[in-house]
């Protein structure tokens, strides 16, 4: 299993898991994505801006997705219902993550965390913040597996609200 920038030649299997996780989504009524977001053109934005990565296989297969990156996320200026543990110093984010169905319960998830985590001490980056939809069962699970901190809500717009939570790097 291997991580790494995505690139444009990655999108059709980015889009494959992707549209695995809506299916999904839509099968268990969890609203977080739907047929308008995300589309290929935020894959491609994501590319464009350096912060999309995918999990592989040794044949290349791509078995997950993600957004990682450093810096302000406007997502999370705002929150409510409680507090960041780190407000005074930058972070850095997970966004738009998804395995393929055929793939989970193999420890992706935990890997890709641990990247980020990685990642973030090697930047001298102080924490990682990261948001689910409240129905994501699986989500939470991993999230709260990987010590992370419920902090509040953040609002995607006043119909699409996510629990958010962060981990503090030592």
């Amino acid at each position: 299993m291997n991580i790494r920038k995505s690139s444009y030649k990655d999108i059709e299997g980015i889009m494959e898991v992707i549209e695995d996780a809506k299916k999904y989504f839509k099968e268990t009524k969890i609203f977080q994505w739907d047929d308008k977001y995300p589309l290929e053109d935020d894959i491609k934005n994501d590319i464009d801006k350096n912060i999309s990565f995918v999990v592989e296989d040794e044949n290349g297969k791509i078995l997950a997705t993600f957004v990682y990156f450093v810096g302000e996320d406007n997502l999370y200026k705002v929150i409510y219902d409680g507090k960041w543990l780190n407000d005074s110093e930058p972070y850095s984010a997970i966004h738009r993550f998804a395995v393929r169905k055929e793939c989970k319960r193999m420890g992706i998830g935990d890997n890709i965390i641990k990247f980020c985590e990685n990642n973030a001490k090697q930047k001298n980056v102080k924490s990682i913040r990261i948001d689910t939809h409240k129905l994501n069962n699986p989500m939470i699970k991993l999230i709260e597996k990987n010590e992370f901190t419920y902090c509040g809500i953040v609002k995607i717009d006043e119909n699409n609200l996510r629990l958010s939570y962060e981990k503090v790097i030592i």
